[in-house]
């Protein structure tokens, strides 16, 4: 099996490693982890995980079909491969929440089997379509009678904090945890939390007293940090209690800046007709159709209107990414309910997620993830070049980067939208305007197709990367 590598994201783990041959995903069991493994697959907790689709697809592979690299191991699982890679700061809220939720729901069904997770990592979960699905089984492992749950404070880290900055403070999430990879400190939130919203038990058990515990035990000396970990037991009882009630009052978190957003209300208030936007929608069914893409991006997906054209069209899989968070969530609520294969992230493109943690390895950045069949990026690109100041044959180049076909929507100084952007500020973009787009995409590829779909000129270019010049 040619071209072994290594996952960079799962180092850390002793149980096990992930890598990839290019064609599957194989994760190896060591030895440390062969009885707990052993224990969880032979009460058939695994299978049952796999059934009700909360467990990536896992199955052993036999020994004789093992890559030569792993022959130290103690088992190697074949996973099924996610379609993309994405992580908790490219996450809405709404998908964080259900990510947190897929968590303890399983936790509460896993105790009944006397099983718990080890750990409590945001990175454990991806998202299939709409669907959140847990990736690493090495993390169950057997219940240990009495035991206290140790992934608590990672999961207020990872899912409880970031939540609440955004439910209690309007804040999302995405800039603190992509700047702080183990997510949201506790101590860090009790700080900025006022008065008013410190009355309630939760926020008082989960985050205040946490924190109280945290100063506490930075200043201890190590023998009674010794004698508080060895003194911690909670009953079965106690311990479904406790996750019961953390999920119930996660379940209903809902963001506290609920207000319109500019993009957010695009789908609605854009100034297309009516006649423009269905002239809009059925190009990209007709560019899908004839591309046929495996998978499609779709650049400033806003609700994901056009991402369900790309689908209907004939695109296998679209990811779609936004800036403004509302969008996110509404487009992420209708992937959910009409069962899509559509992946709406949260993204700034002026500021990508970059390859960062240990080595600069250990989470991908979105250069290296964002590769696709097709791209459509439908009035995006006036939002870098006026609203970033990127140069257009920059923007451009980038874009035609991501897929090697694709559709980019030029938008005029004459339209509406680009005349708001420019009434507060100066018109510093003698650059911006047909010729040079046209010359910026014919640097890179060939455009196969022109058309005007709106009274202020805006105009769909189909390129086409491959195409003989």
């Amino acid at each position: 099996m040619p071209g072994l590598a290594l996952d960079t994201g799962s180092f850390r783990d002793p149980s096990g490693s992930v890598y990839d041959s290019g064609q599957n995903i194989l994760r190896t069991v060591t030895e440390r982890a062969r009885k707990a493994y052993e224990a969880v697959r032979d009460a058939g907790v695994l299978r049952e995980l796999i059934a009700a689709g909360s467990l990536v697809d896992s199955v052993e592979v036999q020994p004789e079909n093992w890559p030569d690299e792993l022959r130290h191991a103690a088992y190697v699982i074949e996973h099924s491969r996610i379609p993309y890679i994405s992580y908790p700061y490219e996450w809405s809220f709404a998908q964080l929440k259900a990510a947190a939720l897929l968590h303890l729901d399983m936790q509460i069904e896993l105790l009944k089997r006397d099983v718990v997770l080890s750990d409590a990592s945001a990175y454990n979960v991806q998202f299939v379509n709409s669907k959140p699905v847990f990736i690493d089984l090495l993390s169950l492992r057997p219940y240990r009678e009495g035991e206290f749950w140790h992934g608590h404070r990672q999961f207020c880290e990872q899912f409880l904090n970031p939540l609440l900055l955004r439910a209690l403070l309007g804040v999302p999430h995405n800039a603190w945890f992509r700047g702080s990879l183990e997510g949201v400190p506790t101590l860090h939130l009790a700080k900025m939390l006022p008065f008013r919203k410190r009355l309630s038990w939760n926020i008082v058990s989960q985050v205040l007293m946490q924190a109280g515990l945290e100063r506490r035990a930075l200043n201890a000396p190590e023998a009674s940090i010794d004698k508080a970990k060895s003194s911690k037991s909670l009953s079965r009882t106690g311990y479904n209690g406790f996750l019961v009630q953390l999920r119930n009052w996660i379940a209903g978190l809902e963001p506290a800046d609920t207000g319109k957003t500019v993009w957010g209300e695009y789908a609605t208030t854009h100034t297309y007709t009516d006649k423009e936007a269905d002239a809009k929608r059925i190009a990209i069914e007709e560019f899908a159709a004839s591309a046929k893409p495996g998978r499609l991006i779709d650049l400033g997906c806003n609700t994901g209107d056009y991402s369900v054209a790309a689908l209907d069209g004939g695109a296998g899989y679209v990811i779609g990414f936004d800036f403004d968070q509302t969008a996110v969530d509404i487009a992420f609520s209708r992937s959910q309910k009409q069962k899509l294969n559509f992946l709406p992230l949260w993204l700034d493109a002026a500021n990508p997620s970059p390859s960062q943690g240990w080595r600069q390895s250990e989470r991908r950045g979105f250069a290296e993830r964002a590769n696709a069949d097709a791209l459509i990026a439908l009035a995006f690109e006036h939002h870098l070049a006026i609203g970033r100041n990127v140069p257009l044959h920059d923007v451009v180049d980038w874009l035609i980067g991501l897929a090697p076909v694709g559709i980019i929507e030029f938008v005029p100084k004459a339209d509406s939208t680009v005349q708001k952007m420019l009434a507060l500020r100066e018109d510093i973009f003698p650059d911006y305007h047909e010729a040079a787009f046209e010359e910026a995409i014919g640097r890179r590829a060939v455009i196969v197709g022109k058309q005007v779909i709106s009274e202020s000129g805006r105009t769909l270019y189909r390129y086409d990367r491959t195409a003989s010049r």
